[in-house]
């Protein structure tokens, strides 16, 4: 599934802006907000993809 591949990419690459953010870097907070935003709307991109395929005949 080519998006779960993308969000693990998400969660990787905010890994670094999450540790800035925490020692109080104002700029690597929005960044690491932007990221777990886009990890939210991809997370349900693939929600609706697993629920498309359970109800798929066969």
């Amino acid at each position: 599934m080519e998006s779960f591949e993308k969000l693990k990419q998400i969660v990787t690459e905010a890994e670094d802006d999450i540790a800035k953010a925490q020692g109080g870097n104002k700029a690597a907070g929005t960044r690491a907000r932007k990221s777990l935003q886009d990890v939210r709307n991809l997370a349900q991109d693939i929600r609706k993809e697993i629920l498309t395929l359970r109800d798929q005949p066969g």
